[in-house]
């Protein structure tokens, strides 16, 4: 996956990352076009929340290596999440 990508290819790559948690995503309204990512459990509780800037989504691999760095973050805090790989 080479060709940038779009918002929304990019928030349904994140919401799989996650798995088997939920993804919430939304673009802040100050037009900066950065989105932010909150991880929530079952209950809703917030686990993990990251800010990543338009020009990492629109590129797989920095969306890529934020996402995993993120997964590890929640990793080590004891949160088990599913096998993910970055779609091809």
């Amino acid at each position: 996956m080479n060709a940038p990508l779009r918002i929304n290819e990019a928030l349904l790559i994140a919401d799989r990352a996650f798995k088997p948690f939920q993804c919430v995503a939304w673009a802040p309204q100050d037009g900066n076009g950065e989105l932010s990512l909150t991880v929530v459990d079952r209950t809703n509780t917030h686990i993990g929340r990251t800010q990543i800037p338009s020009s990492a989504y629109t590129d797989p691999a920095q969306l890529a290596s934020l996402l995993k760095q993120a997964r590890a973050e929640l990793s080590q805090e004891g949160y088990k999440l599913q096998s993910w790989s970055m779609p091809e």
